[in-house]
């Protein structure tokens, strides 16, 4: 299992999160009382969806050998705290020498990115004290 390790001292609110071999930082918007210096928790996730998503396109193009110069993906987001809903919206753009077909499968293999999957299938926390 993949582990990611984040750390809170006493500055508000900075974070550091790290992998075996990356470190980022989090933090919460001024307006929120933090000091703005990293994406907040929510603006990770919705990276991780656009990351991922330019990602998979890339290695899918390149496996077939099409013509894709370049992937933008933009992802918007809202909380509804009515609601107690998280909307995601993915805008996504092809460039290149691109077909009608190939776009549209394209379209249909950004949903199997990894971190979709996992955003829209049930997902098991478990919460422990050590």
């Amino acid at each position: 299992m993949n582990k990611i390790k984040a750390n809170i001292g006493t500055e508000l609110y900075k974070t550091e999160i790290e992998s075996e071999t990356n470190l980022i930082i989090s933090d919460e918007p001024k307006s929120s009382g933090g000091q703005d210096l990293g994406f907040a928790p929510n603006e990770l996730l919705a990276s991780s969806l656009a990351a991922c998503t330019a990602i998979t396109l890339r290695m899918y193009a390149n496996r077939k050998g099409w013509e894709l110069t370049d992937v933008k993906v933009e992802v918007s987001f809202e909380t509804n705290s009515v609601e107690n809903k998280f909307k995601i919206v993915r805008d996504i753009q092809l460039l290149g020498n691109l077909d009608e077909d190939q776009q549209a499968r394209l379209l249909i293999i950004a949903d199997k990115c990894p971190i979709h999957k996992i955003l829209t299938n049930p997902i098991e926390i478990t919460t422990e004290l050590n």
